[in-house]
């Protein structure tokens, strides 16, 4: 599969941008931003189901960033973007950095049942060994993933592109809604927002997966309810977190997550559910044909690009979220 092309030659400035199947859209995204071409590579599956990868462009010596975001199916699109960095180390490229939004199996990130695998230390030995030098994500499920890498990674957010909206709105009755496994999270967009902080007591089955929501501590009554979470795959959280905060009378809700899994059922849950709107990144990108009226989609093929642009021009990429202190306040629990 051709997934662009470019003028054949020495790249620009020897940085180059390639994209994997998973996500093409980003990919000309970010390209966009930097005002680059994708690179160009050929990607299929043999008869036995065996991938095949081929550079079409001249990588040597070139700084190359090579894109694939992880979606189903992950096996497939894992093993693809592996295959890619191996190719493009066998065409001497001086340095490849994988750039995966939504980090695969981030969620397997401990040891919580006997005899079981941390699959996330797996994906980030394997992005190593395929000769990847460097790794560029967002939003870990859990920051001790980032110590599973043993080459240097760069970790951003999505958050303060969601808080940012949320600003713009100008609602001057907001308050943050996060669940008791997400309360970082919650704090710190709470924090950005200037807002109070609610917070859900929610219980998850660590066999069946089944959600439990069990109570909320503070005041949402009359107001407008931003709920946050860091990512929406079966939306039963969402569900249930949604039923507490509506049993307490909000003037609206409103719901907003760094990764849009959205299986099947979850599209349907957000279009029959009591909120305003779903506001989303495009780290994944969403199912064709499927129901979409109340999520809104923001790019972060800017704040990707940008990361790229430092990364390659060895700035700091940490500065990107360098944040002041001043006329910041910290959230309180209830109004």
């Amino acid at each position: 599969m051709s997934l662009g092309l470019r003028v054949m030659g020495a790249p620009t400035n020897g940085l180059m941008v390639f994209g994997c199947r998973g996500h093409p859209a980003l990919t000309r995204g970010v390209c966009g931003e930097l005002d680059c071409e994708p690179g160009a590579l050929d990607i299929f599956e043999y008869g036995n189901d065996n991938t095949f990868v081929r550079i079409l462009d001249n990588v040597r010596e070139a700084d190359v960033f090579v894109v694939q975001t992880s979606r189903r199916p992950v096996n497939q699109f894992v093993m693809e973007m592996l295959i890619t960095i191996d190719a493009l180390r066998r065409a001497s490229a001086a340095r490849v950095t994988a750039v995966m939004p939504y980090f695969p199996y981030m969620r397997s990130d401990k040891k919580d049942q006997p005899r079981v695998p941390i699959t996330a230390r797996l994906v980030a030995d394997l992005l190593a060994t395929a000769g990847a030098d460097r790794v560029l994500t967002l939003d870990l499920h859990a920051d001790q993933i980032g110590g599973f890498f043993s080459i240097p990674g760069d970790h951003l957010s999505g958050m303060p592109l969601l808080t940012s909206y949320f600003e713009q709105q100008g609602f001057d009755d907001l308050v943050v809604v996060g669940d008791t496994g997400r309360i970082k999270t919650a704090s710190e967009c709470a924090r950005r927002l200037m807002a109070p902080l609610a917070v859900l007591d929610k219980y998850r089955d660590p066999i069946t997966s089944d959600v439990t929501v069990r109570g909320l501590v503070g005041d949402v009554r009359g107001r407008t309810v931003l709920y946050v979470e860091d990512e929406v795959a079966t939306g039963q959280s969402l569900r249930e977190g949604l039923r507490e905060i509506t049993r307490h009378k909000p003037r609206a809700a409103y719901a907003a997550c760094v990764h849009p899994v959205f299986l099947e059922q979850a599209y349907e849950m957000v279009e029959q559910s009591p909120l305003e709107a779903m506001v989303v990144t495009d780290s994944i990108p969403l199912a064709p044909g499927r129901p979409h009226t109340k999520i809104k989609v923001l790019s972060i093929a800017p704040l990707l690009a940008e990361a790229i642009r430092r990364i390659h021009t060895g700035e700091s990429v940490s500065a990107l979220f360098a944040e002041r202190a001043a006329g910041w306040s910290q959230p309180t629990i209830g109004v």
